[in-house]
């Protein structure tokens, strides 16, 4: 039976990657994102595209009341709701004496309490149902912390922590809960800039973020599509972290092992790139 499902930040990148793997799958896709014409845009190029069908809806995610309303409104049309990925997000880039309480907020406000409004709306529905699953885009920098984007990195480890909390709680309601942690992606974050009504952050424009996180990959970086296939498969085998490549698998096992030397390791590999990238830009 199809799954009705929701992504979030569907518009570009892993999302879209997703979006268009759920609907080879066969599954109902409502790509979701704050731009509304990536999101109508990802639905028209997924239409023929495989048994499954995908719709477009503009939502902001740091409004909690937009994002219930989604949710509210496909539970009315389909009955339920299988699958709810949340997985827009933003980077936040430069050393934390430049930030502004203002910069935490936005990456917060994105990062974190998107997710949280994501869960709040699904997870009461498939509690009621007694079956679901909700998906949570955290990043390796929620496992392995590292410098230069530190408030970034405080969103995605508060993201692993509360899928896997939300996991542990929603095993025994029938409601799975996963948390993906990419290694380098090439997505469309990489060439973001700073939020124009943010101030600028002088350490975050002397670098050219696509050179700098390709220096870190070792001059490779993970295709979504292939990072959605890997998410696509930890569902599937209801995963409870779901790191991809494996080098990322590789440094999470180091920081299991031992914390110090995989940040240590983690800060040097950082500083040689980010010279690279000043180098380069």
């Amino acid at each position: 039976m199809a799954r009705i499902a929701i992504v979030t930040g569907g518009g570009s990148g892993i999302g879209r990657a997703l979006c268009a793997g759920l609907v080879r799958g066969g599954d109902v896709v409502v790509v979701a994102d704050a731009d509304g014409q990536a999101a109508a845009t990802v639905a028209g190029e997924l239409a023929g595209a495989g048994p499954g069908t995908a719709s477009a809806a503009t939502v902001d995610v740091r409004d909690a009341a937009a994002v219930a309303a989604l949710v509210d409104a496909v539970v009315e049309r389909h009955g339920r709701l299988d699958l709810m990925v949340n997985n827009a997000g933003i980077g936040m880039g430069g050393v934390v004496e430049e930030l502004t309480v203002a910069h935490w907020d936005r990456v917060i406000d994105v990062n974190l309490r998107g997710v949280v409004h994501g869960v709040q709306a699904a997870y009461p529905v498939m509690v009621r149902q007694g079956s679901g699953h909700v998906v949570n885009t955290a990043s390796m920098a929620g496992l392995v912390p590292s410098p230069g984007t530190v408030p970034y990195v405080a969103s995605k480890s508060a993201v692993v922590g509360l899928s896997l909390g939300l996991r542990a709680e929603g095993a025994a309601k029938g409601v799975r809960v996963s948390v993906v942690c990419p290694g380098v992606v090439d997505t469309p974050i990489l060439d973001a800039p700073m939020p124009a009504d943010l101030p600028v952050v002088p350490s975050r424009e002397r670098i050219d973020g696509r050179a700098m996180f390709a220096a870190v990959g070792g001059g490779k970086m993970l295709a979504p599509e292939v990072m959605a296939a890997a998410v696509l498969r930890g569902i599937a085998r209801n995963r409870a972290v779901i790191v991809a490549p494996r080098s990322a698998r590789v440094l999470w096992r180091l920081m299991r092992l031992s914390p110090t030397l995989a940040v240590r390791l983690t800060a040097s590999v950082l500083a040689r790139a980010r010279e690279q990238a000043v180098r380069n830009g």
